[in-house]
């Protein structure tokens, strides 16, 4: 028997993995937090299989049934949205299995800032610009954050921050990162991505708390800071295919490669 902790990805059921959903079509316990993964997803489980919404349910509760499932000898999907390495709260959950010889995989899937990045249709790594993703978030009324681990901190990076639990705290945002991006400084907010009720906000630090509050958006959204976002640069094409940059994939025209001596 084994618990597979599978990332469902950011919402769309189309962008689980082939693995992922092979599993949880097989497993007969299948156990998943409703509140970010679609039903859609979980119905690809067996039509006899036992599949728990966890979203109402506590830690205890929840290893209960993963225990239960252990004593019967059947496989358990745990089914997390995005990737469950990032804030999949798994950590705990592992805890408990590894205390009791309970055996687990991890099977990675699509996180939210991979997802929201498509929807805007940019990278979010330009040349000379921005090198960097920070993935973070606040605290709010959730676990709070280690010593260090700040936006201002951060934002001295001038990094491309992508803030999860933060839609609630849009004017911290603004004031913690204004004076290390500028008040220009593009930020993109995207609620649900890949869900059919996905919705992108554009903006820059000055205006963006207005807009978010305009259309009502108070969860379940990702914040992304940095002047990677601009829709337009004015930036230098990367060394990968620059011609006058050769590499062993591609050497210079005109210049044959030497084979080595096997005499």
């Amino acid at each position: 028997m084994t618990v597979y902790f599978i990332g469902a990805g950011p919402g769309d059921p189309d962008l689980i993995t082939v693995k992922s959903r092979g599993l949880i079509e097989r497993c007969p316990v299948c156990l998943y937090a409703g509140s970010l993964v679609p039903e859609a997803v979980v119905a690809f489980a067996p039509k006899d299989a036992i599949v728990k919404d966890t979203a109402a349910m506590t830690l205890d509760d929840t290893h209960a049934e993963i225990k239960a499932a252990h004593a019967r000898g059947q496989d358990v999907a745990r089914v997390h949205s995005g990737d469950p390495s990032l804030y999949g709260a798994i950590a705990e959950q592992i805890r408990r299995l590894r205390a009791d010889n309970i055996p687990f995989e991890i099977i990675p899937g699509v996180p939210a800032y991979a997802a929201a990045a498509a929807a805007i249709g940019q990278e979010l790594t330009i040349p000379e610009i921005a090198q960097s993703i920070v993935l973070t978030r606040m605290s709010m009324q959730s676990t709070g954050m280690p010593e260090g681990e700040t936006l201002d901190n951060f934002g001295r990076t001038g990094a491309t921050l992508c803030i999860h639990l933060a839609i609630r705290n849009m004017r911290a945002i603004e004031r913690e990162l204004t004076p290390h991006y500028g008040e220009d400084c593009p930020v993109v907010v995207i609620y649900r991505a890949s869900w059919p009720d996905q919705i992108i906000i554009r903006g820059t630090l000055k205006d963006i708390r207005n807009k978010v509050r305009a259309e009502k958006i108070t969860r379940t959204a990702l914040v992304m800071v940095g002047p990677a976002l601009a829709e337009g640069h004015d930036f230098v094409d990367s060394a990968l295919y620059d011609p006058t940059k050769p590499h062993v994939l591609r050497p210079v025209v005109g210049v044959d490669l030497i084979e080595p001596n096997n005499t």
